[in-house]
C-alpha cells in the first residue's frame, strides 16, 4: 500500500471510530478495535464499515466495549472448562503451568486480525464469527489449543514456555479444519452448559445476552421471510396487478434486504476465494 493509500486509510480509520463512539457514549474504545475496524474499511469501505462496526460493537463485541476488562476476563474464562471437556490431560498440564487464558486475549478481542498475517485466514474467521455466536472466537481458540497439544505437552511445565509456545500462532495452521472442530465444540458443549464452571452467568454478557435478539431481527429481515408474507398478504386482500416487467419495491427490498452484516462478509470472502481457490468455490454450487 502506498503512503497516500495509507494516509487516507489512516483518516478513515479515525472518522469512522470517532463517529461510533460519539453516537454511542456507552462504548469504550479498547487497543484492538481498530484492527477489527480496519479489516472491515478494507473489505466494505467507510459507509458500510461503519454500519457493519456498528452493528459488531453493539452486538458481538459489546463485552469487549465496557469501561473495564471484568467482562472481557469472564469470556475467557470459557476456554479452560473446553480444553477440560476435551483433553483433561492438557487441561491439567496447563494448570499446572499457571498460563491462564490471557495467552488468547488478543485473539478473541480483535477476531485474529491482529495475530494473522494472510487476509485470506483473516477473512475467513471473520465469516465465521459474523455468522455464529458471540463465543465462537473462544471456541476456536479452543480448537488451536488442541490442535496443538502434543507442541504444549512437550514443552517445560512452565508459565513463560507455555504462554510463548501458545501466543504465537504458526503460520501454516489447518483453518478449516480448525473452523470445523470449533463448531462440533460449540454443538458438543453449549455454552449455557459451560456458564457455571467458566463462572459466569451468561444472561448477564450484554453480548450474549442480545445474539437472541440479533438472530430473531435479522430472520424476520431474509429475502424469503418477507416474500412470504408479501405472497400471504397479496392472496388475501385484492391488489392492482404490478405492471408487466417491472418489479415490486418492496420485492426489491427483500432482495437486498440481507443483513450487511452477513451480505458484507459473504462478498469478502467470495471475492478471497476466487482469487485462490476458485475450484473449491465452484465446488460449493
Amino acid at each position: 500500500m502506498r503512503a497516500e493509500q495509507r494516509q487516507v486509510l489512516q483518516e478513515q480509520l479515525v472518522d469512522v471510530i470517532v463517529a461510533l463512539l460519539s453516537a454511542h457514549p456507552e462504548l469504550h474504545y479498547y487497543q484492538g478495535y481498530h484492527d477489527v475496524a480496519v479489516t472491515l474499511l478494507l473489505t466494505v469501505g467507510a459507509r458500510m464499515g461503519l454500519a457493519l462496526l456498528e452493528r459488531l460493537s453493539t452486538h458481538h463485541l459489546r463485552d469487549f466495549m465496557d469501561p473495564t476488562m471484568d467482562s472481557t476476563k469472564h469470556i475467557l474464562n470459557y476456554l479452560m472448562p473446553l480444553l477440560q471437556r476435551e483433553s483433561p490431560r492438557l487441561h491439567d498440564f496447563m494448570l499446572r503451568a499457571e498460563v491462564g487464558t490471557i495467552f488468547a486475549l488478543s485473539w478473541l478481542i480483535t477476531w485474529y486480525g491482529h495475530v494473522l498475517t494472510d487476509v485470506r485466514h483473516v477473512l475467513r474467521l471473520y465469516d465465521l464469527f459474523l455468522a455464529s455466536h458471540p463465543l465462537m472466537p473462544v471456541y476456536l481458540a479452543a480448537a488451536i489449543v488442541l490442535h496443538r497439544e502434543e507442541e504444549v505437552l512437550t514443552c517445560s511445565c512452565d508459565m513463560p514456555s507455555v504462554h510463548q509456545l501458545l501466543a504465537r500462532l504458526p503460520p501454516d495452521l489447518p483453518f478449516e479444519r480448525l473452523v470445523a472442530r470449533a463448531q462440533d465444540l460449540f454443538r458438543c458443549h453449549p455454552h449455557a452448559e459451560l456458564a457455571k464452571q467458566a463462572a459466569l452467568q451468561h444472561h448477564k454478557s450484554i453480548s450474549i445476552g442480545s445474539f437472541s435478539a440479533l438472530q430473531l431481527a435479522a430472520s424476520c429481515q431474509r429475502p424469503d421471510t418477507v416474500l412470504r408474507q408479501l405472497q400471504q398478504d397479496s392472496s388475501t386482500a385484492p391488489g392492482v396487478p404490478m405492471p408487466a416487467g417491472r418489479h415490486h419495491p418492496l420485492v426489491k427490498a427483500a432482495v437486498w434486504g440481507l443483513s450487511a452484516t452477513l451480505g458484507a462478509a459473504a462478498l469478502a470472502v467470495t471475492q478471497t476465494a476466487l482469487e485462490w481457490a476458485p475450484e473449491f468455490l465452484l465446488q460449493l454450487f
